[in-house]
């Protein structure tokens, strides 16, 4: 079976990323931790790891500070309520993360996540174009989504 696997380039924080990343969904499972050998620089450092969140297996590589994250690729993360966004948004958010608008931030790695309520696309859906119209606007106005506000602009 072919599979897909995101493969995350680090400068050298992939184990403390994995560790955050593990500690908010809770399906979370490493699958297989390689670190450097012995005789090496980098002797008992993490090299790369593979380990999977919400059912989507990873790949992490501690590469060194050749290349960084861009908002180019995001990780989308559904989720149904408002306490749901807000334990993911701050939580990702903290010790360096950055806000950003309309449900995007980036962690304190510089990974650009979207954390976004299933309320967001249904209401963007609307066979009525004045709702949509007036969520869209709302959202607009957003760094973290707010499903209460998203409600009264889909009321009207």
């Amino acid at each position: 079976m072919t599979t897909i696997t995101p493969y995350l380039w680090f400068d050298n924080n992939a184990e403390e990323a994995i560790g955050l990343y593990s500690s908010l969904f809770d399906d979370a499972k490493t699958i297989n931790l390689a670190r450097y050998p012995d005789g090496t620089p980098l002797a008992g450092t993490l090299m790369n790891a593979e380990f999977e969140l919400a059912g989507q297996r990873f790949i992490a590589l501690n590469g060194g500070p050749h290349f960084a994250f861009t908002e180019a690729v995001s990780f989308f993360v559904s989720v149904e309520t408002q306490a749901e966004v807000d334990r993911l948004w701050h939580a990702l958010v903290a010790d360096g993360g950055t806000e950003s608008r309309c449900g995007w931030l980036k962690d304190r790695f510089g990974l650009s996540w979207q954390i976004i309520p299933t309320a967001l696309p249904r209401y963007l859906s609307d066979a009525d174009p004045q709702k949509a119209s007036r969520v869209m606007a709302a959202m607009m106005q957003m760094s973290r989504i707010v499903i209460a506000d998203l409600d009264a602009a889909a009321a009207g």
